[in-house]
């Protein structure tokens, strides 16, 4: 299979599908838009993917796929190995649960276009766009830390001894949180977590710092 994925190297959902494709052992060909000209609101990506978001996931027959969590389930479905989802279906209830509490309630209040909204449009101050970040972050950090803490079904990932979805979502927020130095102390649980990723190659290749990029 000839996989192109249209990304930007910064993108946390654009990070969530590199380190899926990775995990699965996946090749592919990476386009890069530089979201901050608006390359990804061009003409050409637009008729690709009419939402004009990223990531977007090109097959071999020029069929796309949007959004990570639809990208990342399909290709948990055509290449089912490694799994990540759990075959039970309460324990992949469970495992979506923890990772739509990052892509669902997080991810859309703190992604570049809401962002530069804030600051642009809203003349909020950098600083001010700052606390809005961490601010939302705590919001379901906290919950996720409670959830994971003691909870049986959870090893050195959120789910067994093997990385998956809400380790995907957890791990690509992370990377963001770096970024505007959100303090991880209330969160050990979490912070271990993202530690095991890091120890793998399929993680640190996804990162933003590894991947080529353009702007």
């Amino acid at each position: 299979m000839s996989l192109v994925l249209h990304n930007f190297f910064r993108s946390s959902a654009s990070v969530r599908v590199r380190a899926a494709l990775h995990l699965k052992g996946l090749t592919y060909t990476h386009v890069s838009y530089t979201l901050r000209q608006g390359e990804h609101r061009s003409p050409a990506y637009l008729s690709l993917n009419p939402q004009g978001l990223v990531p977007a996931l090109q097959l071999d027959d020029g069929t796309v796929v949007a959004q990570s969590l639809a990208i990342i389930e399909y290709l948990d479905e055509v290449h089912p190995k490694p799994l990540l989802l759990p075959s039970d279906p309460l324990d992949r209830a469970w495992v979506r649960g923890l990772a739509h509490s990052i892509a669902s309630d997080i991810h859309p209040l703190n992604n570049l276009r809401v962002l530069q909204y804030l600051g642009q449009e809203l003349d909020v101050s950098e600083a001010g766009v700052t606390t809005w970040f961490r601010h939302w972050v705590a919001e379901s950090f906290a919950s996720l830390e409670r959830q994971l803490a003691d909870d049986p079904r959870r090893g050195q990932f959120c789910y067994g001894d093997s990385p998956g979805l809400a380790d995907i979502c957890l791990f690509a927020q992370m990377a963001n949180n770096r970024r505007f130095r959100v303090d991880m102390t209330p969160y050990p649980t979490l912070a271990t977590i993202n530690t095991n990723c890091l120890a793998l190659p399929a993680f640190v290749d996804a990162l933003p710092e590894s991947h080529p990029h353009v702007g």
